[in-house]
């Protein structure tokens, strides 16, 4: 915790004041807490037991504490932010506010998808908006877990897209135009801010008009003889594969490289995208009719969303 009142109920934040030990106490619960002000760990609070406290359920680490202070001092240059804002009518606390209506959540450590739902909602039943912020442990990897689908963003200029900061670099990375391909690896593009930039200019980025950019994949080959060898291991991903190519009177194992174009595709998950409110219908049809007139079938150009509508109304 980086706020808490003392005996006097004066609000005490320590990003702008660090004060001289005394009596603090939660600010959500009123149990006490402790100023811990050591070489490790920056300055912060901490529930004596948290048993008493039915917003905050776990200690945070250095990287949350660190990387909430950073978004203070950048974002408060410009923007009204207040820290740790208690939002009862929710029954939780912001990691950051905005200009009272954007909420920014620090995520370093794993959490459920249905907690992750959750609280989304509630925040979108609230006329809140909220950014899911990723500290390190979170980090994309070569593939989309399905935790990382559930904070995946669109918009019809960066396309799918996902936000990660780094402590140590003192940066907000947007990883964005994230494609999935169908062996499961994942593609994308990438752009950083530093916390001295720019960071709200920075969210509204992926809404930004903008030049279209594009990069390239190339296709894998022999794909029948990969998913030969993925069924006499009995992947279980490829043996649904080819049980649903089977019903369809279809073979895998005996179909052209070119029949498997494009190799790269828009994510898809069951149950929908948490943060992503948008009809995504219109794109994937698009992009897909799109690939269908590609002659070259050894190399896929990725596009932004609204790059594939367009080109297919024009058709």
């Amino acid at each position: 915790m980086l706020v808490a009142r003392d005996k006097n109920g004066k609000l005490i934040n320590l990003l702008t004041e660090l004060p001289m030990k005394a009596d603090f106490f939660c600010p959500v619960c009123q149990s006490a807490v402790r100023l811990k002000n050591g070489n490790v760990m920056r300055p912060h609070f901490a529930h004596i037991t948290l048993q008493t406290c039915y917003f905050n359920s776990e200690n945070e680490s250095n990287e949350h504490l660190s990387l909430k202070a950073e978004l203070f001092a950048s974002l408060s240059k410009t923007e009204k932010v207040v820290v740790e804002e208690v939002l009862p009518e929710l029954g939780q606390i912001a990691d950051l506010l905005v200009n009272e209506k954007l909420a920014l959540e620090v995520q370093c450590s794993r959490l459920s998808e249905k907690r992750l739902r959750e609280r989304t909602i509630s925040y979108r039943q609230h006329d809140f908006q909220v950014l899911w912020l990723l500290g390190e442990k979170l980090w994309l990897g070569k593939r989309l877990s399905n935790l990382h689908k559930q904070l995946l963003y669109f918009s019809k200029n960066m396309g799918f897209h996902i936000w990660e900061l780094d402590a140590k670099k003192r940066e907000v990375r947007l990883k964005y135009l994230i494609y999935e391909d169908i062996f499961g690896n994942i593609y994308h593009q990438t752009k950083t801010c530093s916390f001295d930039g720019d960071l709200m200019a920075f969210f509204r980025l992926p809404y930004a008009k903008q030049a279209a950019t594009y990069y390239k994949v190339e296709q894998r080959r022999q794909i029948g003889l990969f998913i030969q060898k993925q069924l006499m291991a009995r992947n279980p991903r490829w043996l649904r594969q080819q049980e649903l190519a089977y019903s369809q009177g279809r073979n895998l194992i005996a179909q052209a490289d070119t029949e498997f174009f494009p190799q790269v595709r828009p994510p898809e998950v069951k149950g929908g995208f948490c943060q992503i409110q948008n009809d995504l219908t219109l794109f994937c049809e698009a992009f897909f009719q799109y690939y269908q007139n590609q002659e070259n079938k050894t190399v896929q150009n990725l596009y932004p969303p609204d790059f594939y509508v367009k080109m297919v109304k024009n058709l």
